[in-house]
């Protein structure tokens, strides 16, 4: 956790900090993102009970002082006061309503559950909100395959390794980054990856990655590498920043005619999980653990189906060609 948003934290929200961080093994940025919710929520409660003068801004309220008697005294209508706030004050969508929610469910559960400070947990009737589910964008298969073709320059080879691993075995951005020649089992044709929360997950290179994997290795430099077990390096010779594959990434997917907001790295990972359940009938579970998602959950809404899919399944029923028998008609003619 960043020192700045340390420094501003009280002391039990830095022990929990530290608990998450060291005994749940959740990332830095996790953590961080789990602190400022929580100093949102002193601050609005500070500002509710007059604690503050009026019309200081939320974000000048110091929390710093925030103690344990403090946190006794709050009750579940203390919460919803809050949930409301953030939903009608600050418009907060139901994604982050949902994070926040989360974020004062674990601390509490962390003071009243694992260090017993509290009788009583205040986020107990807290329900989080349900975020709306959205179907993630990826690429076509004729996309994919342009977007590989679009590779050019004196880093081709390692440009097109690390799209072909995206697009393969739909890694996450820091997966691809933190990867090690080591990681490499050529014994058994997979890939070590190290996931969130330090989770370690094995991957099986098809051909593509394994010949992209061969084809970057053969010009990989040699001499004057700073980290010389990292796999993919920047123009310094060293292990290669998040923010350089962002734009590489980004570089590629304009030339497609892919640019602008919504296209970026984890689109690429969509478009692994899409094309893997959609050409390859892979079991869903079998999905999970490729992706390394935690949940089922998280996995299927990978497994939406295209309309042209949909079509398709409707057409196949056996009824589809069925016709409604004729209409019985009298001698005359007329309708009975």
């Amino acid at each position: 956790m960043s020192f700045s948003i340390r420094d501003e934290m009280p002391d039990i929200v830095q022990q929990y900090a530290m608990y998450l961080r060291n005994i749940k093994g959740l990332s830095a940025k996790t953590v961080d993102s789990y602190c400022m919710d929580l100093r949102t929520f002193f601050r609005f409660l500070k500002m509710n009970q007059g604690l503050v003068p009026s019309g200081t801004p939320l974000e000048d309220v110091v929390v710093r002082d925030v103690d344990l008697e403090f946190i006794r005294k709050l009750g579940s209508y203390d919460v919803f006061e809050f949930m409301n706030y953030i939903a009608d004050e600050r418009s907060n969508m139901s994604t982050t309503r949902q994070r926040k929610s989360s974020a004062l469910k674990s601390f509490f559960h962390y003071l009243t559950v694992h260090e017993h400070l509290l009788d009583e947990n205040p986020t107990e009737l807290l329900t989080p909100p349900k975020a709306k589910k959205s179907l993630p964008h990826y690429l076509s298969l004729e996309q994919s395959i342009e977007l590989l073709n679009a590779v050019d320059g004196p880093d081709m080879e390692r440009d097109r390794c690390m799209l072909t691993l995206f697009l393969n075995c739909g890694m996450r951005l820091s997966e691809l980054v933190g990867i090690n020649i080591s990681d490499v089992l050529r014994n058994n044709n997979t890939l070590r990856i190290l996931g969130k929360g330090n989770k370690e997950r094995i991957v099986y290179l098809n051909q593509a990655c394994l010949e992209a994997i061969d084809s970057y290795l053969a010009v990989r430099p040699k001499d004057g590498v700073v980290d010389r077990n990292a796999l993919f390096l920047s123009a310094r010779k060293q292990r290669i920043s998040p923010k350089t594959v962002q734009y590489i990434v980004k570089k590629y997917l304009k030339k497609i005619g892919l640019g602008g907001p919504g296209y970026s790295v984890h689109k690429l990972r969509h478009t692994a999980a899409t094309l893997m359940y959609r050409y390859g009938d892979v079991d869903i579970r079998v999905l999970q653990d490729i992706l390394g998602h935690e949940n089922l959950g998280t996995t299927e809404i990978y497994t939406h189906t295209s309309s042209s899919q949909m079509e398709e399944a409707v057409n196949s029923n056996p009824l589809a060609k069925v016709k409604p028998k004729p209409k019985p008609t009298s001698e005359n003619g007329a309708d009975e």
